[in-house]
C-alpha cells in the first residue's frame, strides 16, 4: 500500500493525521509543500485543494482528517 501525506509543519491536522497513521502502524512518505513548490503544484492538480492535509492512499484522495474515509481506505 502506498501512502503519501502532503502537510505542512504548522497545521495540526496533519499532525493529527500523521499521528494516526503511525499509531496504526501505517508507513508513509511525508511531503512538506512548504519546502516543495513542484510538489504542491501536484498536490492541487490531484486534489483539487490548496490546503493541507491530504492523502493519497493507493491512488485514492482524502482531503482533510477524515477518519472515516482513511479507516475505510487503509481497513483499519
Amino acid at each position: 500500500m502506498e501512502v503519501t501525506v502532503y502537510s505542512t509543519p504548522f497545521c495540526p491536522y496533519c499532525v493529527m493525521v500523521k499521528n494516526f497513521l503511525k499509531q496504526n502502524g501505517v508507513d508513509f512518505e511525508e511531503i512538506d509543500v512548504t519546502e516543495d513548490a513542484a510538489k504542491a503544484a501536484e498536490m492541487v492538480r490531484k486534489s483539487g485543494q490548496s490546503g493541507v492535509p491530504v492523502m493519497e492512499i493507493d491512488g485514492q484522495i482524502v482531503v482533510g482528517y477524515d477518519l472515516k474515509k482513511l479507516r475505510a481506505l487503509l481497513k483499519l
